[in-house]
């Protein structure tokens, strides 16, 4: 059975946190390094956290970054309120700073990128975030990564409880709402958990796109 090691940025957020939870379960991930702003407080045999204040600049840890399969990108912000220069700066320039890093140390590497629905490959949209993310999903593609799968999930069903220190605090009051959604818009709505299984099984068995809409990501769940 194929066993790989893993990476994991923003385990503090909801997302990061139910991969986190989801790497820490499944069989075929033997090793969990994960890197944070602060200090997520889980504990495991398989897990090693690192803090790192500045994830744009990982050279203080480049000796413990070889080895590892995949990497696990979770870290997003809300472009709610933000000019897009700020935006660009802390979506954009911090993922592909934080990659090529990466890169470096691992060529061999799987990539996975949260986007979104709507996304815009295109990045001449009139939408600002759909444009900054578009951008960050085509220039990883160029980084010369193994694989790069970029996920655009529509509403994600938390399974976990929300912290009020965590982003879409909303999710947590219509979480019931989402479930009574979801079977009848089984293509827009997912459950966390099968989200972050996706990913894991990006890792394992690969995909036959790089761009994973709420359809992919479900049908990939599936595989177990």
């Amino acid at each position: 059975m194929k066993k790989i090691n893993v990476i994991i940025t923003g385990s503090t957020g909801m997302i990061g946190e139910a991969v986190l939870d989801q790497c820490l379960q499944h069989p075929q991930v033997e090793h969990i390094l994960v890197l944070n702003r602060r200090v997520s407080g889980v504990q495991h045999p398989k897990l090693l956290e690192v803090v790192v204040s500045d994830l744009s600049q990982l050279s203080s840890i480049k000796d413990i970054l070889p080895n590892y399969h995949a990497c696990f990108f979770c870290i997003g912000v809300s472009s709610m309120g933000m000019d897009e220069a700020t935006f660009t700066r802390m979506t954009y320039t911090l993922t592909m700073d934080f990659a090529k890093a990466l890169v470096a140390n691992n060529p061999d590497m799987t990539f996975c990128y949260i986007s979104g629905a709507g996304t815009d490959s295109s990045e001449t949209g009139k939408t600002m975030w759909a444009r900054v993310k578009g951008k960050t999903e085509n220039d990883l593609q160029k980084l010369g990564f193994s694989h790069v799968y970029n996920f655009r999930p529509g509403a994600l069903i938390p399974y976990l409880a929300v912290k009020p220190t965590q982003t879409y605090q909303s999710v947590k009051y219509l979480k019931w709402l989402l479930v009574l959604l979801r079977p009848l818009f089984p293509n827009a709505i997912l459950r966390l958990s099968d989200f972050a299984i996706a990913m894991i099984n990006s890792a394992l068995t690969g995909y036959s796109k790089t761009i994973l809409e709420t359809s992919d990501i479900k049908k990939l769940s599936e595989l177990r």
